[in-house]
């Protein structure tokens, strides 16, 4: 599996896991007879800060994907430029 394979399947694990902390704690709030709007907005607000804690693994894959690929995007740009001074 190359890189970006890689970042894409971490990107979509980590969001997926985030949104789903969002609907379980909202979940457990309309049990609780909380209205679905408050649920939802107390589930964001909640469900933002404990899933960082929660998945910093997966956080951590995706940061480092993300610096890999910026990397290589600026060594690829660095590189185009140099070539446009070299024809100049």
């Amino acid at each position: 599996m190359n890189a970006r394979q890689t970042l894409g399947r971490d990107l979509t694990l980590y969001l997926l896991a985030r949104f789903g902390l969002i609907a379980v704690v909202a979940a457990v709030l309309v049990l609780v007879k909380v209205p679905l709007l408050v649920a939802i907005a107390v589930a964001i607000v909640v469900g933002l800060p404990v899933g960082l804690l929660a998945f910093r693994k997966l956080n951590a894959r995706v940061t480092a994907g993300l610096a890999a690929r910026n990397e290589r995007r600026a060594r690829e740009r660095a590189k185009l430029r140099a070539e446009l001074r070299e024809a100049e």
